[in-house]
């Protein structure tokens, strides 16, 4: 099989067959298709999108190029979460050992930041000598004897996507609702999961712009799931501005901290509890959406959920310490304060730009083989609809290199707009989808 011909073929409009999808993806996986030729076939996917017969097959020979867990012998509802990505989206630290305090089992295989939004696993790996890097046996036994594991993709399940997670960030084939599907959803159904709730984020700092696009992506994923015989529910979320205060990966830790003590923000933690009552509900443990409510706040406010998360760092190898002193955490070197340059109200958080500067302080990757700095990132001291005065602290900047600061100022200058009248601002869910 030339595989020169695969991408000229999809490159023109044409249906691959389900033999030759699964023969591209073999093959990537082991290295003989390498990855000049797969960002090519990325791009025409990008541009001619696949069939829904086309997306099956690349799912299931995604999902298959590895092992699929068995998680059968292991009691309790398995339930996963994910998000398509934001900025500031620190939410999987929050739900996952919030989900297990109120009786769940959360196997979660996450990946690293994609373009201007961060990753669960840069944001686990800025906690002192917490390990991603599990053995499968080892996630399995995780998930039965503590409720979790938190853990990258291994080399065993869905080495096919993890490749692919990588180039897509660096060959600009992100914002792609086949490609989007597909990772998520051979990533998840390995996992041996019972049901999946997806949080698709809409907005400027979300890969999708619009609700109708983020309708269908919900709506392919959904699909998918019921192909394959596992309940999927999506809720359609608010992304015009960051979600929370922070963005950066050891700012973002604290600020899960704090939010499973009970002191979180309020649009955190309103997202969250949303997202875990989903879970509880697809799992059948749900009455009354309000009192599940009621009842997981006081599993935060009592110290429940972030006691599991102490067990899991622990058990991955981590300093669980940083709970109780979250300075143990990493610091930036030097930190200075964006003001506000009128008054009046903040209108509009341009977010993926806010993603951007803080990619450009190092928080993020430009290419896949970047190294990540931990410490560096922003604090947003005002969100949308916050009235503001002269000289207010609107953004902290946390930072180790000053080459990019001025660069990042007028950033956010830029991405922050401040109007004299109060603008509304939307609800954090704006659609429920199953």
């Amino acid at each position: 099989m030339r595989f020169v011909e695969l991408i000229r073929k999809k490159r023109q409009g044409g249906e691959l067959s389900e033999q030759e999808l699964k023969r591209l993806v073999d093959a990537y996986t082991t290295g003989e298709v390498p990855d000049y030729q797969m960002s090519a076939f990325l791009m025409a996917v990008y541009f001619k999108s696949m069939t829904s017969k086309e997306l099956s097959a690349w799912t299931e020979a995604m999902l298959h190029s590895g092992q699929v867990l068995d998680l059968s012998s292991i009691a309790g509802a398995k339930i996963d979460k994910h998000s398509t990505g934001g900025v500031g989206d620190k939410v999987s630290l929050i739900l996952a050992p919030l989900a297990v305090a109120a009786g769940l089992k959360v196997p979660m295989i996450s990946g690293r930041g994609l373009g201007h939004t961060g990753g669960t696993l840069d944001k686990l790996e800025s906690i002192p000598g917490f390990n991603v890097n599990q053995s499968v046996e080892r996630f399995i036994d995780l998930v039965d004897t503590l409720g979790l594991g938190l853990i990258g993709q291994t080399g065993e399940v869905a080495p096919a996507d993890k490749k692919l997670y990588a180039l897509r960030d660096v060959t600009a084939t992100v914002e792609c609702i086949p490609l989007i599907a597909s990772s998520i959803m051979s990533k998840k159904l390995a996992e041996g999961i019972d049901a999946l709730i997806l949080d698709v984020k809409v907005g400027s700092g979300a890969f999708m712009k619009n609700i109708d696009r983020a309708r269908e992506l919900a709506q392919t994923m959904i699909g998918i799931g019921k192909a394959m015989n596992r309940p999927v529910r999506a809720l359609i979320t608010d992304m015009d501005q960051p979600l929370g205060r922070t963005i950066g990966n050891s700012l973002e830790v604290i600020e899960s901290i704090e939010t499973l003590r009970g002191e979180g923000p309020e649009d955190l933690t309103e997202i969250t509890l949303e997202l875990v009552t989903e879970m509880l509900d697809v799992a059948g443990n749900v009455t009354d959406r309000d009192q599940t409510k009621r009842r997981l706040l006081e599993l935060l406010r009592d110290g429940s959920a972030l006691g599991v998360f102490e067990k899991i760092i622990e058990a991955q190898g981590g300093d669980a310490s940083v709970c109780a002193d979250t300075s143990k955490l990493p610091t930036a070197k030097h930190t200075t304060v964006l003001e506000a340059w009128e008054g009046g109200h903040i209108n509009r958080i341009q977010a993926e730009s806010v993603g951007i500067a803080a990619m450009e302080l190092g928080a993020g990757r430009r290419r896949k083989e970047d190294t990540i700095d931990p410490a560096v990132g922003l604090v947003m001291e005002a969100k949308r609809g916050d009235k503001v005065e002269p000289g207010q602290p609107v953004v902290t900047i946390h930072y180790n290199d000053d080459r990019e600061l001025d660069k990042v100022k007028q950033m956010l200058r830029e991405a922050i707009v401040i109007g004299e009248a109060p603008t509304d601002v939307p609800p954090l869910i704006l659609d429920r989808l199953s």
